[in-house]
């Protein structure tokens, strides 16, 4: 089996390259520089060139804040491109996997948001994911689109990072306790998309297990790097975002738990990433 990953320079693709290459897969990892989605032509030459059976759709411009100035370059990469790899990966025959976000809900439920609820993005980056999402969709019925929340891995830039780096030069850090949401690791993520291969076309979330708000994931982060520092809840407005966050962004995970898959804690989860990094405590 062949797999292509698009945006495998990310930290979702390159944790997806890293799992593929250790079940022995053939994988052809094609990061931003090597293709641009936007770009249709290329994007049909690389269908054509490497014939893959999967395509794994992991491409995105990610940047809530910058994607509201650059709201051209959102559409381009998270609509339209997202469109042509759809496109031109199922005129090889490829099997698409889209990824996409918890972003394309409004964040006003306040319970888990499932498959089919109602899209309702309030940002440019929520509003082009769900753009992707319909284009996709336009292109055949037998896609799998996989939304996924509060995405942190190893070699990028996470809210586990920051909030790591921060503890190691400040005593007090403040952080929004009014956002609510399932903190997940790529390695489950990439997992979950391996075991997607081989189920039914449709639409599934992807998350750990259980919520927190952003003021509770980051003091789990230090309490379990052995760091001191304290950290102080405040509200969104306190802290001023240029772009609003949906507060409630958990998703339901019935649709993939019904293919098998058994998510684990978000605190499991972040343990195996601390540890992987050399950032966690023993003796917490």
């Amino acid at each position: 089996m062949k797999v292509l990953i698009t945006g495998a320079g990310g930290q979702l693709g390159k944790e997806l390259s890293k799992q593929l290459k250790e079940k022995d897969m053939s994988v052809i990892s094609l990061t931003r520089s090597m293709l641009n989605i936007t770009d249709q032509q290329a994007v049909r030459h690389a269908m054509r060139h490497y014939r893959p059976d999967i395509v794994v759709s992991a491409a995105a411009y990610t940047s809530v804040d910058q994607c509201e100035t650059e709201t051209e370059k959102a559409y381009l990469v998270n609509g339209i491109g997202a469109y042509y790899t759809a496109l031109e990966a199922k005129q090889v025959g490829a099997d698409v996997l889209h990824v996409s976000t918890d972003y394309v809900f409004d964040g006003q439920k306040g319970a888990p948001y499932q498959v089919d609820d109602q899209a309702d993005p309030q940002t440019i980056y929520g509003k082009s994911k769900k753009l992707g999402e319909e284009l996709i969709r336009l292109v055949s019925d037998e896609v799998k689109i996989i939304r996924t929340s509060w995405l942190y891995g190893h070699g990028g830039h996470n809210f586990v990072n920051t909030i790591l780096r921060l503890a190691e030069t400040k005593d007090h850090v403040r952080v929004v306790n009014d956002q609510f949401g399932s903190p997940t690791y790529t390695k489950d993520v990439a997992e979950a998309l391996i075991h997607l291969f081989d189920q039914a076309s449709g639409i599934y979330h992807v998350s750990n297990r259980e919520s927190c708000s952003w003021f509770e994931f980051a003091k789990e982060i230090v309490a379990r790097s052995g760091r001191s520092t304290t950290i102080e809840p405040i509200s969104t407005e306190e802290y001023g975002f240029q772009t609003p966050r949906p507060a409630y962004s958990v998703l339901d995970l019935q649709a993939i738990e019904a293919t098998g898959w058994q998510p684990r804690h978000w605190k499991e989860a972040l343990q195996e990433y601390l540890q992987k990094e050399g950032r966690w405590h023993q003796h917490d």
